[in-house]
């Protein structure tokens, strides 16, 4: 639901607001922390601290959407552990209510583009077809990459999502991300369900994705 604010008392429409739960995923190391941080604070570190359980970050954004005008979306952002065992032991309380995936692998680790499936399906089972972006991050470690952005267009293309490239030590589209995946939110907030499974269709996992080496 989408409320509209109001100035004083002459009833003048401001921007409308809407809160939305976004749930970041991948991973152990692939650098979800430090993605919000850098968003949130604008700062980064080379510590790696493991999350523990999940932690959850605000920040509001606003955004010019085509039908709506400015909209002041209030992002709650939540930074889930990579461990596999504990994702699927409490996924419900983690991810229901999620509004937007925000899937992330580590440029220098294939595996962390693979794993991104049972990652994206865990939270889809809970939450339905939701707005998805996947982030290739640590972009900046260019030498040490071992795929391609070909492969990330595979992944993100099955499941019909957006993409970018980021970099939490550079801050390389890390802004761009948050405010794409806001408005992603927004834009399926305002679309009759029918029109927007149809632009995009639910996918399913049949086929193993095949990941080159880059050399």
């Amino acid at each position: 639901m989408v409320s509209q604010g109001v100035s004083g008392g002459n009833s003048r429409v401001a921007a409308k607001r809407m809160k939305a739960k976004i749930c970041l995923v991948g991973e152990q190391a692939v650098g979800k922390t430090s993605l919000i941080r850098r968003y949130v604070l604008d700062e980064f570190s080379d510590d790696y601290i493991a999350t523990m359980g999940a932690k959850v970050t605000k920040k509001n954004v606003e955004i010019k959407h085509d039908s709506l005008g400015n909209v002041q979306v209030n992002l709650v952002i939540w930074d889930i552990m990579g461990d596999k065992g504990f994702r699927d032991l409490l996924r419900e309380a983690y991810f229901q209510g999620a509004q937007g995936i925000m899937a992330v692998c580590d440029v220098t680790r294939k595996e962390t583009l693979t794993d991104l499936r049972s990652w994206i399906e865990a939270v889809s089972r809970v939450s339905g077809r939701i707005p998805t972006q996947v982030l290739a991050n640590k972009i900046d470690l260019t030498h040490e990459m071992q795929f391609s952005e070909t492969d990330v267009k595979g992944i993100s293309g099955f499941y019909e999502s957006r993409y970018l490239l980021t970099s939490a030590k550079t801050g390389e589209n890390v802004e761009n991300a948050f405010i794409e995946m806001a408005r992603a939110v927004v834009d399926k907030r305002v679309t009759p369900s029918s029109v927007w499974e149809k632009q995009f269709p639910a996918m399913t996992s049949q086929q193993p994705l095949k990941v080159a080496r880059k050399v």
